[in-house]
């Protein structure tokens, strides 16, 4: 099995499975609520490397939103959060480094200088897709990024003169 088709296989047709079995059940039970996928930031642009797995994030948002279409007649949501790079051990063992080292790498890709992106963030967005106040919710990719992708924005056109409001 190739690269991209085990990444596929675990992000892609994993997500799929979850929602479809989720679907079936709610459908069945005549029960309207909210179903959350996680996705990332990664479904928002494209990267230098990794392909595979920026292609797989793309197609979770894509699930996503044919999935809302889908079962919107049912009062069923669909809806994802998508995180930037989360300070967690478990991303601390895929870059070989300590939890300081790690929160020091992001440091200045967000907005937020001094705050660390947390599970716990992205837990909150999950927890509000999933409640009572985003029944009108659906097809959404809420982005927690601590405004990640709007640095990565201005870092592309720092070339450009600086202009304020």
């Amino acid at each position: 099995m190739s690269a991209l088709d085990h990444m596929f296989t675990v992000i892609v047709r994993g997500m799929a499975a979850c929602v479809k079995q989720a679907a079936r059940a709610m459908v069945e039970g005549s029960i309207r609520g909210s179903i959350v996928c996680t996705a990332s930031v990664a479904a928002n642009h494209g990267g230098k490397k990794c392909t595979d797995y920026y292609m797989s994030k793309h197609a979770v948002v894509g699930l996503v939103r044919s999935a809302s279409v889908q079962l919107g007649v049912h009062g069923i949501r669909v809806n994802c959060v998508s995180p930037y790079v989360l300070a967690s051990s478990a991303t601390r063992l895929v870059n070989g480094v300590g939890m300081e080292e790690l929160e020091r790498l992001y440091d200045g890709n967000m907005l937020f200088n001094g705050v660390t992106l947390r599970a716990k963030h992205a837990a909150d967005g999950v927890l509000f897709l999933a409640g009572s106040e985003s029944e009108l919710i659906t097809g959404h990719d809420l982005v927690v990024d601590g405004g990640f992708q709007l640095t990565r924005s201005f870092i592309s056109y720092k070339h450009w003169p600086k202009q304020e409001l």
